[in-house]
């Protein structure tokens, strides 16, 4: 036999070992994969987004860039791409001086200090909100009610009110 057969021999042996199943695996089972769990927070976490808090103040840049949309729009009608509006933006916003950015970034902080108070604001309500939702019990509305009539329900038998009973 030839040396070149003998390890090709050796190869398929080892192939065949390596091949055999695990016994302690179940066939056709595979793991749950970590990007699931990740899937769900983000969905967890869109869920707990509140339409009432307040949106966040824009930056110097943005104040900036609302003003420049109207010069921009103006001067060039025929281009209606966002990006090109951004691009053209941000060029010219990388050109002007700090003090031409002063009045900007003076209506961002004006914006961020009305923010916070809106914040603070919104904070109190969310924590009033909150005690009021803690001191009930952590039941449904329908446990609730259900619990309400099983009350009704025993003074009725106190008072001998009960509706069901025929007195002939």
């Amino acid at each position: 036999m030839k040396p070149n057969s003998r390890s090709r021999g050796v190869t398929r042996q080892e192939t065949k070992e390596a091949l055999k199943p695990v016994e302690d695996r179940k066939v056709g089972k595979r793991k749950v994969a970590p990007k699931a769990e990740k899937r769900q927070t983000k969905k967890e976490k869109k869920a707990k987004i509140d339409p009432n808090k307040p949106k966040r103040p824009p930056s110097a840049f943005f104040v900036f860039l609302e003003e420049f949309r109207k010069t921009f729009k103006k001067e060039n009608p025929n281009i209606k791409a966002v990006s090109a509006v951004g691009k053209a933006g941000g060029e010219k916003w990388k050109s002007l001086t700090d003090a031409e950015k002063a009045p900007y970034e003076a209506k961002a902080a004006k914006r961020k200090v009305e923010y916070g108070k809106l914040m603070d604001a919104y904070n109190k309500k969310q924590d009033s909100s909150a005690d009021e939702g803690d001191e009930g019990s952590e039941k449904s509305a329908s446990e609730i009610h259900d619990d309400e009539e099983s009350v009704q329900e025993a003074e009725d038998e106190e008072t001998g009110d009960d509706e069901d009973e025929d007195d002939d």
